[in-house]
């Protein structure tokens, strides 16, 4: 573990010390102050730009709790550099500021080896049974993915359950443009840099999450080009801490499912673009696979369907047909799409979800899903009677409250 120590006076040295004999390599022992005017301006000189490429090599940063000290600004750096931020509090306002932020705040006077120690959930509060992960998958041509993973999402969170939506499209991922939350926080890329070090936890998820009505997502790469960091253990290491954190886990995937990748590359272990989306089919409960409602979309996914079937393994496969319209297919457009598919794929339990220009505008204008949006639309209706058909898994009752209870003291203990 690598640690850059912020902390004035004497006490930083003792911890300093204290650190390093615990075995840490402690990379830097600086200013309360300096990490927080590093981030702020990284152009202020030599030392903030030399603080800041010691953040970026570190996995912990022990800081001062005061407001000078601990702002919005370095919790974001941090959760985009994968550094755990521990605050160190002594008084009361500064533990309000640290947990207004969704840190755990410290003692000033805790030992070294308290701070340097990753929170774990006690096996006391661990939540009965683990939840599932739904993969929402579809070919190439935008036959709408993304917004039937938000939909469904929504329609999952009834009140009863806790979801989360997690876009893990490594090629181009909308979660965030579509629902109108910031991409430049820390989202799922943080979350399986976490995960591949043991350092995540539900306690975690919960902070670096955002919010959208009663479910919570986890917002996909900023950029596309950081498709590297969900490589396919740490996506498969992050989902298993998901299962922990809600019940239903909904993944927005990318189309492509080939692995030629791994042929032309001379590197053994090294990257593959489309790890993500395997990794998520692989450990799915279920897969949800949409295409479009015309020619094209028709035909791209019956050519992809041998290729989704050996991802998935034995998990069970629930097809939707998309912008389903009779202007694109002509008469009994439904009758035509379910013929096709029980042709060519074996597949005979379709459902089906209707074109709604208007309701999908208005949401995209808002940006917000549709049934936030056009309550009435069609397509929210259909999404709903899907998942209560088959996605919706019956709970009992008295299960529910507890499960989610669990989970509350779970967050505060970690």
């Amino acid at each position: 573990m690598r640690v850059v120590v912020a902390v004035d006076g004497r006490r930083g040295r003792e911890l300093a010390a204290d650190a390093a004999a615990e075995g840490v390599e402690v990379r830097a022992v600086v200013a309360a102050s300096a990490p927080a005017a590093a981030v702020q301006d990284a152009t202020a000189g030599p030392d903030a730009a030399e603080l800041l490429a010691e953040l970026s090599r570190a996995d912990l940063l022990i800081v001062e709790g005061r407001s000078a000290t601990v702002t919005a600004a370095l919790v974001a750096a941090c959760d985009r550099l994968s550094v755990r931020l521990v605050p160190l509090c002594a008084n009361g306002s500064e533990r309000r500021l640290a947990t207004s932020l969704g840190l755990i705040p410290h003692e000033l006077d805790a030992p070294a080896s308290v701070l340097l120690a990753i929170p774990v959930p006690s096996e006391a509060v661990t939540a009965p049974g683990r939840g599932r992960v739904i993969a929402v998958w579809g070919p190439h041509g935008a036959p709408g993915r993304t917004t039937l993973a938000v939909e469904i999402a929504c329609a999952l969170a009834d009140g009863t359950r806790q979801v989360a939506l997690v876009d893990a499209d490594s090629h181009a991922p909308s979660v965030a443009l579509a629902t109108g939350l910031p991409d430049e926080g820390p989202g799922f890329a943080a979350a399986c840099r976490q995960a591949e070090r043991g350092a995540l936890t539900v306690a975690e998820l919960a902070r670096i999450a955002a919010t959208l009505g009663d479910v919570e997502v986890l917002a996909g790469l900023n950029r596309p080009g950081r498709w590297p960091e969900l490589s396919h253990p740490r996506v498969l290491a992050a989902l298993d801490v998901c299962r922990d954190w809600v019940d239903d886990t909904v993944v927005d995937l990318a189309a492509p499912l080939e692995r030629d990748e791994e042929i032309v590359s001379d590197l053994v272990d090294g990257p593959r673009r489309n790890a993500a989306t395997l990794a998520t089919l692989e450990t799915a409960d279920l897969v949800v696979a949409v295409l479009s409602a015309d020619a094209v979309g028709v035909s791209r996914f019956v050519r992809a369907w041998p290729d989704l079937r050996a991802a998935t393994g034995t998990a069970p496969v629930r097809v939707v047909v998309n912008k389903t319209r009779a202007g694109a297919l002509g008469v009994d457009a439904r009758g035509q799409v379910r013929r096709t598919l029980e042709r060519y794929t074996g597949v005979s339990d379709v459902s089906f979800v209707p074109w709604d220009p208007r309701g999908t505008d208005a949401a995209m204008l808002s940006a917000r899903p549709i049934a936030h949006v056009a309550p009435r639309s069609a397509v929210p209706a259909a999404v709903r009677r899907f998942v209560s058909e088959s996605v919706r898994v019956p709970r009992e009752e008295s299960e529910l409250p507890l499960r989610r209870q669990s989970r509350r003291r779970l967050a505060r203990t970690a």
